[in-house]
């Protein structure tokens, strides 16, 4: 987070005095920024939580599942946060009301903090959601001691927060023009500069402490879904109040009433979760589904009283190797095998007879994702309408070779998309072909018609004759690298001058969300399992949130907005296809894979399945102690 002034935040004085002499000492130094980058490192190891006296939860302290994650965390505020790799801790410690159940394939909601799933009008615009009674935060200095009950006002806080422009969050959209009154109390935040939480809105109806009514304005048959996804969890007004004035502190201190507990944390390199003692738990009881393997699962773990793990050790490497060679020592006991790692441990989408040997377990699906390209509309080289400007971003599009970029990046573990919507999701539709297909030959001509003229040195200009030079962007680490050099042989076909920019992870996104990027491959993995949370990503006023592209295209957007007030249906469907053909035809992206997630895991790891909604699973399976 940037800052214009330093002011020391409050977590690191209480991590100071947990710290001991050391502690002491960082928390009165004047030296040099080096040596306060060394204490900064050490007093996020520190424990961040004590445990409470009276143990519940059923976690055994001894078994410790070991993870990696390939790209460092941003922080833990489930409103703030939008990366995959900080959603591992955030669903770990914050709870929403609703989830999905482990090993029903398609995924399929079910009540989580709530007592049921909600209770929905027949017009979609009202729904009423009852709250478990006797959920409790997990212990925290803002609670003054005291037992910290979960209410509905908790959640209603936390929906506020969403729309806070003070804030900024770039998970707004969850909620942005649904909500009576919300929005009209974002507004007057602006003019205010302060967002009042305590305003009574109709669109937040508390009936009493455990019973809420959202009334919307407009129909929303996915908002049981939109309520399950990790933003919405509860967060405490009063731990928010604590921390926000330290700079960046709320996002260090995640205090919730899930199964985990963030006891240490050295950013971008280790993050310890520890099982909630206090967490109420819950018995396995989940009903086998179409998968064969789902037999064996339930036989492990049917009856066992959950979380069974008592420590999670979250590692940040980089480099897909060194992965892959931790897993082969024994480091790691779960990890997720990215595709240009495949073939050293699958042969045809199985794994190889010698890891079999070993024991070693495979969850192989197809993420419900799009990895697709944008090129930015607001960009003055590929950006606007103009007839030129989508010439050239048409051309792009039609010169890269997707089912090469899938062989020689992903080692076949992807499959190519035509659709902007992929397989596993409500609205997919396999037999939709699109208009953008690999033409090199007509995307030359294309160019050349529109006044892309190539220079003596073999470069295009644009067509007032100036040089033309794009820069894509992608992950500083050697899959970057690869994907940089496919977008290169893509730019060098038509004769355009690209230069690569490899960036680390957190910068990207932070560049991203202010569209100061010019071109990306971006993924999108399904935070619910439905189609408006693609097309969601191409909707002009999501720019800022999740329109990488900075897209606005007037006759997309009101389709997009027409379609917010239809179930899935056929009649929804035939909106998809037109949108899908307006972004064909103004070309702001190129829909690329869905890739193969392959999770690896020791023989160890017990009743293990990779779910295709949820980033982690590991308040559902269990692991035996290392010998």
């Amino acid at each position: 987070m940037h800052s214009s002034s330093y002011r020391r935040p409050l977590s690191l004085h209480r991590s100071a005095e947990s710290g001991g002499r050391f502690g002491r000492l960082c928390a009165n130094l004047g030296g040099g920024l080096s040596v306060v980058s060394l204490c900064i490192a050490v007093i996020f190891a520190l424990p961040l939580h004590t445990a409470s006296a009276a143990p519940t939860s059923p976690a055994d302290p001894g078994k410790v599942l070991r993870y990696v994650i390939p790209a460092a965390e941003t922080g833990f505020d489930p409103a703030m946060t939008r990366d995959l790799y900080s959603q591992v801790v955030n669903q770990s410690v914050f709870e929403p009301l609703f989830t999905y159940d482990y090993l029903a394939r398609p995924a399929k909601l079910v009540p989580l903090t709530a007592e049921a799933l909600p209770e929905v009008s027949a017009d979609g615009k009202t729904y009423t959601i009852r709250l478990k009674k006797g959920i409790y935060f997990s212990a925290d200095p803002a609670f003054n001691g005291k037992r910290r009950e979960l209410t509905m006002a908790d959640y209603v806080y936390s929906y506020k927060r969403l729309l806070d422009p003070i804030l900024s969050s770039p998970q707004a959209w969850l909620l942005e023009g649904k909500v009576i009154g919300l929005d009209e109390l974002a507004t007057d935040a602006r003019k205010t500069n302060r967002f009042n939480y305590d305003s009574n809105i109709h669109g937040l109806e508390l009936l009493d402490r455990y019973t809420l009514r959202i009334n919307l304005k407009q129909p929303d048959f996915n908002l049981g879904m939109i309520l399950a996804h990790q933003p919405t969890g509860a967060m405490a007004r009063e731990v928010v109040e604590k921390y926000r004035d330290a700079q960046g502190q709320v996002m260090a201190n995640p205090v919730g009433t899930g199964a985990y507990l963030l006891t240490q944390w050295v950013r971008g390199s280790r993050i310890l979760l520890s099982a909630n003692p206090d967490y109420r738990g819950y018995i396995w009881d989940f009903k086998a589904g179409s998968d064969p393997d789902d037999q064996r699962i339930v036989a492990q773990m049917q009856g066992k009283h959950m979380p069974q793990i008592g420590r999670i050790e979250i590692s940040v490497m980089v480099e897909d190797q060194s992965r892959w060679l931790a897993f082969q020592k024994d480091e790691i006991d779960l990890f997720q095998l990215e595709g240009p790692l495949a073939p050293q441990a699958l042969l045809d989408g199985k794994l190889k007879p010698e890891l079999i040997k070993k024991g070693i377990q495979l969850s192989r699906i197809v993420d419900p994702e799009i990895s697709y390209t944008y090129w930015n509309m607001r960009d003055p080289v590929l950006g606007g309408m103009s007839k030129e400007k989508i010439a050239l971003r048409r051309a792009i599009a039609m010169a890269h070779n997707v089912r090469e970029e899938i062989k020689i990046v992903w080692n076949d573990e992807a499959i190519p998309l035509e659709y902007p919507i992929p397989p596993g999701v409500i609205g997919y539709d396999p037999n939709y072909k699109s208009s953008i297909q690999f033409e090199p030959d007509a995307a030359n001509a294309l160019l050349d018609k529109f006044g892309y003229k190539v220079g003596k040195d073999g470069w295009r200009t644009l067509p007032d004759g100036k040089p033309l030079q794009i820069r894509y962007t992608a992950r500083a680490d050697s899959l970057g690298q690869q994907q940089s050099e496919m977008w290169k042989k893509t730019y060098d076909l038509i004769h355009i001058h690209m230069l690569g920019d490899l960036k680390p992870f957190p910068d990207i996104l932070k560049a991203e969300k202010q569209c100061q990027l010019q071109t990306r491959t971006a993924p999108w993995i399904a935070d619910y399992p439905d189609g408006d949370n693609f097309m969601q990503l191409f909707y002009g006023p999501n720019i800022y949130q999740n329109n990488n592209g900075c897209s606005k295209i007037p006759e997309y957007d009101t389709l997009y907005a027409e379609s917010q007030k239809m179930p899935a249906s056929p009649e929804r469907d035939v909106l998809y296809h037109k949108m899908a053909r307006i972004l064909e035809v103004y070309a702001p992206i190129r829909p690329g894979y869905a890739r193969y997630r392959n999770m690896l895991a020791q023989p160890r790891v017990i009743g293990f399945k990779k779910h295709p909604i949820l980033p982690i699973e590991w308040m559902y399976f269990d692991i035996e102690k290392r010998k």
